[in-house]
């Protein structure tokens, strides 16, 4: 099936500690509220079908773009990108920075992201003989994970976009939204690293789940599990939760609590 390692992140505030690795059986019922939170969000957003969106090389990018910004910017600078260059890789590979820069300004941190997409077709020339990343359809998960993280600007999660998104393999990647309410609904520890989320649901679940699971807490994490007043009144997972257990649900008086930044 079918983004160096971010900064560990605060525990939010709401979550309770501590939160210990659990032994069996705790890790069997771990498991079935992993499958049921998977089967409640498939029921509530449905499931998404599995399908390139970009190419590759494309979205390789498209995600050294998204660093540090949102979905939106990201992709209006890769698209800015494509369209002053023709979409030929080659010229923006030989192109000036400053002209590069111009183009992807919009995304932010642009005077670091145009010489890391500049190293990055750099290597894939060297190396592919191309702008083309073939060659990962074939090698086995963990080996292609640490060749997309050799590539400069690309992280964890950027290699597991591109290995999931692009080639459906099985990998599990984490962003800010999959790890907020990974936490909140206490499936990982409140400290939790994103490398630490992407190992607890592969070892939960198979990999036939992760793209669907992925795509769906993502929204959910935007629509409902919001940073800042999450919406758990609202919340198909509230009954699982262990932010709602602790600070999510109304006092005695049938009052909401302060929303919890």
């Amino acid at each position: 099936m079918a983004r160096s390692t971010p900064p560990t992140p605060s525990p939010d505030p709401a979550l309770p500690s501590p939160w210990e690795e659990p032994e069996e059986p705790d890790r069997e019922r771990l498991r079935a509220k992993a499958w049921e939170i998977h089967r409640r969000l498939l029921e509530a957003y449905g499931e998404p079908d599995w399908r390139p969106h970009y190419e590759p090389v494309d979205e390789l990018i498209l995600t050294i773009l998204s660093a540090n910004t949102n979905d939106r910017n990201s992709l209006r600078a890769f698209q800015q990108l494509k369209e002053r260059f023709d979409g030929d890789w080659d010229r923006v590979r030989t192109a000036p920075l400053e002209a590069i820069m111009e183009a992807i300004r919009v995304a932010g941190m642009y005077r670091q992201k145009a010489p890391r997409i500049v190293a990055a077709l750099e290597k894939l020339r060297q190396e592919q003989g191309g702008y083309t990343l073939e060659a990962l359809q074939d090698m086995p998960v963990e080996e292609a994970l640490a060749y997309l993280e050799s590539f400069p600007g690309v992280g964890h999660k950027t290699a597991s976009i591109v290995l999931l998104f692009c080639f459906g393999q099985p990998t599990f990647p984490v962003d800010t939204h999959v790890q907020r309410v990974s936490q909140r609904l206490g499936m990982v520890p409140p400290k939790a690293s994103p490398l630490k989320v992407k190992q607890t649901w592969e070892a939960l679940l198979p990999p036939e789940t992760y793209y669907p699971l992925h795509l769906n807490l993502i929204r959910h994490g935007r629509e409902v599990c919001r940073a800042r007043n999450p919406r758990c009144e609202a919340c198909i997972l509230q009954d699982l939760c262990d932010y709602y257990a602790h600070q999510g649900a109304p006092s005695p008086d049938g009052r909401s609590p302060a929303p919890v930044p």
